[in-house]
């Protein structure tokens, strides 16, 4: 089995009304190549007649964002003419590649009434051979996710890559293999991963054993690369945030909205951005 290095705890960061806990980068962990960011939005009770969620129009380039919806909804909206309301159990799936300028508020019916909300967003790398790909964008509701009986009381939900019996609704760019898993309490499953690949482990809901180490609600679980087996027993329901990919091992130079590989590629990400490259916005 894979040893378990260090566990992680989300820190507290919150954007204007909406509870929001960072899990990646934190004081203890800047990244998991090529997974380089995480934030976890609720879970919180929205009000009716209520702002919605604050991510207005901005810009994005080098990497892709994948969104999951665990409650409530998003209106995705972007320059290259996407738009889409994906609800609970759904997922967005952008690839920002060359660039482009996306917003993602919450629909209009759910800022009339209001209700649970629970979203998790994972900003996923690029190799440098497609930094500078067309953008994407694939939304997907819960029906168009397959999901997989891994054993007893363990469902993944395939977003890419293979998942037991169920392949991911999602052919990535790169081989980048997320779910996000549902146990039942006392279940337990062991998954075969590769020793050269990185993992990605978040503890969304609930508390499990991993690898023989506890982990907890909104705990980051880092691995070494020394075993090909990721034993997970739940010792309470829970829910899983897990990805694994091949680490690219190049450099990541980030600022701001943009993630390259060097600081010239960044600014040139601004100028590009200043120069109306990222298509027109129309909101």
């Amino acid at each position: 089995m894979r040893t378990v290095i260090q566990k992680h705890r989300a820190v507290n960061a919150p954007i204007a009304d909406l509870t929001t806990f960072r899990a990646i980068p934190t004081p203890s962990v800047e990244y998991i190549d090529p997974f380089l960011f995480l934030n976890h939005h609720g879970p919180q009770v929205y009000r009716a007649n209520n702002r919605g969620l604050p991510f207005g129009p901005h810009p994005h380039r080098g990497f892709e964002t994948v969104t999951f919806i665990l409650e409530g909804d998003i209106l995705h909206k972007d320059s290259s003419g996407h738009e889409s309301v994906i609800k609970a159990g759904g997922i967005q799936w952008m690839t920002a590649g060359a660039g482009l300028i996306h917003a993602e508020v919450s629909s209009s019916e759910f800022k009339k009434t209001g209700g649970p909300l629970e979203i998790l967003q994972l900003w996923v790398n690029l190799p440098a051979k497609y930094k500078m790909v067309a953008p994407r964008y694939i939304g997907l509701q819960a029906n168009e996710i397959p999901a997989a009986e891994l054993a007893p009381g363990v469902t993944a939900h395939a977003v890419s890559g293979e998942w037991g019996r169920a392949a991911g609704a999602v052919q990535p760019l790169a081989d980048v293999a997320l779910a996000w898993l549902d146990f039942a309490e006392g279940a337990a499953v062991t998954l075969p991963i590769a020793a050269s690949r990185s993992i990605f482990c978040y503890v969304v809901r609930g508390s499990v054993r991993v690898n023989g180490t506890e982990a907890f609600t909104r705990e980051l679980v880092e691995f070494d690369y020394d075993g090909d087996e990721l034993a997970i027993e739940a010792l309470t329901d829970s829910v899983l945030l897990l990805g694994h990919a091949e680490p690219f091992g190049e450099p990541v130079v980030s600022g701001g909205p943009f993630v390259m590989n060097t600081e010239a590629e960044i600014q040139q990400a601004y100028a590009d951005y200043q120069q109306g490259k990222f298509g027109t916005w129309n909101g």
